[in-house]
């Protein structure tokens, strides 16, 4: 018998959202519920950024764009999409959620200029547990795919992977274990971003001619044991044990592995011989 809990929310936003990710789960708000639903949105949503790179502005974060796009139209997005759908379910089912804003470090060198705040996280908030928990579904290759306790300095394992932050007068920095080395990912503080700023930090992501988003093909998913990550013509597939490198002949097989590995319905993507086209420009980029 579902509590009452359980009935009110699968109505709504939440009964969609389950059948995307295939859960099947509890709907009330517990830490067991926030761990199913993360692990249950990394397998089946996929990271990617196919409408970036046709030239398509990603500037509604409202409910209804995002349940359309990620859920009834079988896509995915980048981090403001997919973090702004976790944020929306969340709410739903009683867990508070704060947006947070980050700087990319993992690709800048020493001598890199300063990073701007564009990526889009979650501080989540569980009812009756202490502290909160650093969500973030949204972040490519190297995704958490278990939320991350707030505590600085101390490892936190998950399925794919350890985590740690480390606090510097309150900036943070997330860190992810990659073989035996700590590898920066991004930076950020606890202040909460309103949907306005999100929006503005989206639309520039997914417009200015400078993005990887814009520029490049990319896509990311996991399975239990293995995270697939895509650039281009390139496919990258981690293992506990190894790493495997593919290079794809050309751009039929990008899509055809866009379709079958990470999942993506195109067909709402335009005309097939467009976005072939497309891809065909930055196999290499």
């Amino acid at each position: 018998m579902p509590s009452v809990k359980e009935e009110s929310a699968v109505y709504g936003v939440a009964a969609e959202y389950f059948g995307r990710v295939n859960y099947t789960g509890s709907a009330d708000a517990t830490l067991e519920t926030l761990h199913a639903l993360v692990s249950a949105h990394t397998r089946r949503i996929a990271f990617e950024n196919v409408d970036s790179l046709l030239g398509r502005p990603v500037g509604d974060l409202g409910l209804e764009a995002l349940v359309d796009k990620l859920v009834r139209r079988g896509r995915g997005g980048f981090c403001y999409e997919q973090n702004g759908l976790m944020g929306y379910v969340l709410e739903e089912l009683g867990f508070r959620v704060d947006h947070i804003s980050a700087r990319v470090v993992s690709s800048n060198g020493a001598d890199a200029s300063l990073p701007a705040e564009n990526h889009d996280a979650l501080l989540v908030t569980v009812p009756s547990v202490e502290g909160r928990f650093l969500v973030d579904v949204g972040f490519g290759g190297p995704t958490p795919t278990a939320p991350l306790r707030f505590a600085a300095g101390t490892v936190q394992q998950t399925p794919h992977g350890a985590y740690k932050l480390l606090d510097h007068n309150g900036e943070y920095l997330l860190h992810a274990q990659v073989r035996d080395e700590w590898k920066p990912l991004y930076t950020f503080t606890t202040h909460r971003r309103p949907r306005i700023d999100l929006e503005v930090g989206c639309w520039y992501m997914s417009t200015h001619p400078t993005s990887l988003f814009v520029t490049a093909l990319t896509a990311a998913i996991v399975t239990d044991d293995e995270r697939y990550n895509l650039r281009g013509r390139n496919l990258t597939v981690h293992r506990r044990e190894a790493t495997e490198h593919i290079r794809l002949d050309g751009a039929t097989e990008v899509l055809e592995l866009l379709i079958s590995r990470f999942g993506l319905a195109l067909a709402d993507s335009g005309d097939r011989g467009t976005l072939q086209a497309r891809v065909s420009e930055v196999l290499d980029a």
